[in-house]
């Protein structure tokens, strides 16, 4: 047998019937985690054709997108969010009550981001196929899993058969190796990563994350690597499972017990690229190189290193537009940019770790004067233990507002938003006109980064405050 990559190992697995050059393959879904926004038309579908939900055992539901990150006690509490918001609430819990799912809703201590849940419970393991109707599902590609994002279409499809019909991408390796400064973060890696390769540089492609920098990376900025994956333009991205996969995941409430958790570790550890495996394509990182990185345009590719100047993109009339659109001067530093909105949070860095990040920056600090500072948690479960930590008390003493767990400014769909023409710092994946309100600007940042700004009223190098 010849050496296989990760990712062909994983696809290999959950083959039902095989590509050929006229239909796609037959893939078999481990896992669908499906939320409020992109399920409405699938499950509309189900029920117009007769269709039960396939296994609502390997259906992990849970509201995150239209969710207020004020306190809910009844759907009255809705209103903030809007009514088409809190019509796609409600019909999520219609929905799941017809079909007999069981729903991680309000009230539930569990409920959070799909994409921070799923690993928090175990769901999320080494080997399995994963999808979801949003685009960072790769997220959960940080376990050695093939995860990624599907339409609204598919998501019916999934819903009713537990299937999809894929064409198998090609794969590229991004090999990071070296040790990572003081200062720098899983966020800036990824950052640097998309500036390398472009946005575009993934397509039709998995990403597999290799190399001693990764390795050396915990569970949380593995996910944050992967989460951006298709900020590069890549169907997945991937790291192999190892000792540091196995012990996040021990213990948790999904995750294999007993005897089958001794079988599935030793299935987990055969899960790594082999010696002489190639891959379509291949990109090499120092580590050593990185500074902290922000963001300047209207894409995640429009990145440079805080201090460096903004370059000016020669002739290129969409470049110039982003920077119009972004007030942003070339051959300035972006550390000379005030900010008006500062938000932690997020499927990308709404973690505890994140948290904390944020937490160390704002201790013994104040919010600057005219800038509004959000952290949100991830999940219900990160916030229980961000207050039990007292971080929660840190981060309102410095003058942020500390919140329940969703989505928020990251899609500005929920009540949270940037308003028009302000500028934000944010830890969420895009910066695309409009993403975190209508006339938004948003700068792209890791936590540190993110609360070094709300501190001094300007994009600032958190390197300052180690």
């Amino acid at each position: 047998m010849s050496p296989s990559t990760l990712f062909d190992k994983v696809w290999s697995e959950h083959i039902v019937v095989p590509e050929t050059t006229d239909t796609p393959a037959v893939l078999y879904i481990d896992l669908h985690i499906i939320h409020e926004v992109t399920t409405p038309q699938a499950f509309s579908v189900l029920r117009e054709h007769g269709l039960p939900v396939r296994r609502p055992d390997l259906t992990l539901p849970t509201m995150d997108h239209s969710t207020p990150t004020t306190p809910v006690s009844s759907f009255k509490d809705l209103a903030v969010v809007g009514e088409q918001a809190a019509n796609q609430i409600r019909q999520m819990e219609r929905n799941c009550e017809e079909f007999g799912l069981d729903l991680i809703g309000f009230g539930n201590d569990h409920r959070g981001i799909v994409h921070v849940i799923g690993p928090e419970l175990g769901a999320t393991q080494p080997g399995k196929t994963i999808v979801c109707g949003d685009s960072h599902s790769s997220t959960h590609g940080a376990f050695g899993a093939l995860a990624f994002g599907i339409g609204t279409t598919e998501v019916g499809h999934v819903l009713a058969t537990q299937c999809l019909l894929q064409r198998k991408p090609k794969a590229l390796a991004i090999n990071v190796d070296g040790i990572m400064p003081p200062g720098v973060s899983a966020k800036d890696l990824i950052l640097a990563v998309i500036g390398k390769i472009g946005v575009d540089g993934g397509t039709g492609h998995v990403i597999e994350y290799r190399g001693n920098a990764i390795s050396q990376l915990d569970m949380e900025s593995r996910m944050t690597i992967c989460n951006m994956s298709i900020e590069g333009g890549a169907r997945a991205g991937m790291i192999a499972p190892d000792d540091t996969t196995i012990e996040y995941l021990q213990g948790r409430p999904r995750s294999p017990q007993g005897a089958d958790w001794d079988s599935a570790v030793a299935r987990w550890q055969t899960l790594r690229t082999d010696d002489g495996a190639q891959f379509d394509k291949s990109v090499t990182l120092d580590a050593a190189l990185l500074q902290p990185m922000v963001t300047f345009g209207t894409n995640p590719g429009m990145v440079v290193a805080v201090n460096d100047p903004v370059p000016d993109g020669g002739e290129d009339a969409s470049f110039r537009k982003a920077l119009d659109y972004m007030r942003i001067e070339s051959g300035k530093a972006m550390t000379e940019n005030e900010v008006d909105v500062v938000f932690v949070g997020s499927c990308t860095n709404g973690r505890l770790s994140d948290i904390r990040e944020a937490a160390r920056v704002l201790a013994g600090q104040k919010v600057a004067d005219g800038v509004r500072m959000l952290v949100v948690p991830g999940s219900q479960q990160v916030k229980k233990e961000a207050e039990a930590e007292g971080l929660d008390e840190i981060i309102v003493k410095a003058g942020a507002e500390w919140r329940e767990a969703g989505c928020s400014m990251c899609i500005g769909m929920n009540g949270d938003t940037v308003p028009s023409g302000k500028l934000s710092v944010s830890t969420s994946n895009r910066n695309f006109e409009g993403r975190q309100g209508v006339g938004a600007r948003t700068v792209l940042a890791s936590p540190a980064t993110a609360a070094a700004s709300a501190v001094r009223g300007r994009v600032t190098d958190p390197r300052i405050f180690s």
